[in-house]
């Protein structure tokens, strides 16, 4: 039996659609465990990824209400939840920034070292996996579909594998070596896209454009 262009098309934006709720459920708990061992090992960057995966999950949230909006009309404008959702993003973001920047002087003065960073390096590892994945996915769906709004949201998976990146090489320098400042450093690099991300998110809202909080395409 030949599958039809409609049905062919619904098959992937629902398959769009569960990719929107996987980034949402696997940013939550991303969130909680690298918050417990950052706070428990009193690593800055763990701590501050942990707080970052809640914020794509707010994120995700807009992902998700974009799905629905453009799988019933792909010429549809932004809704008004998805500008609700970049501006908590947005300002988000600029919150984490200004908690990283405290976190680091507090660390500068104090002289102070993480008592491990294993969980950071085994955290950011799986998600590197994890969002090459998500990346790699989002990009075919959107692709089939030729929809834009996918495509962008595809790319903003990038901007949270350069941040594991950021965690995975703090961490397992400070594992490896136990260089004092290596953490630290770490959480400067996370600030550096924390403030990228929400000067973005908050441009998106005011432009009311779709995607998520950062695509270096526009």
């Amino acid at each position: 039996m030949k599958i039809s262009p409609v049905e062919t098309r619904d098959k992937l934006y629902r398959q769009a659609f569960f990719l929107s709720i996987f980034t949402i459920a696997y940013n939550l708990v991303e969130g909680l465990v690298s918050v417990f061992f950052g706070f428990s090992d009193e690593t800055l960057s763990l701590f501050g990824f942990g707080v970052d995966s809640f914020i794509e999950a707010i994120s995700g949230f807009g992902i998700m209400q974009m799905v629905i909006r453009i799988r019933r009309n792909p010429e549809s404008p932004v809704s008004d939840f998805e500008v609700r959702a970049l501006r908590i993003t947005g300002y988000g973001f600029y919150i984490l920034a200004l908690g990283l920047a405290a976190g680091i002087i507090m660390n500068l003065v104090k002289g102070h070292k993480p008592e491990s960073t294993f969980w950071g390096t085994v955290i950011s590892s799986v998600s590197i996996v994890v969002m090459l994945w998500l990346l790699i996915s989002k990009n075919r769906v959107g692709k089939r579909l030729n929809s834009e709004p996918v495509l962008a949201d595809s790319r903003c998976t990038l901007v949270c594998i350069y941040m594991s990146v950021v965690l995975l090489i703090s961490s397992g320098v400070y594992e490896l070596t136990g260089f004092a400042w290596a953490d630290t450093i770490g959480a400067a690099g996370l600030l550096w896209f924390s403030f990228s991300e929400g000067r973005e998110a908050l441009m998106k809202a005011k432009k009311r454009d779709y995607g998520c909080c950062y695509d270096d395409q526009n």
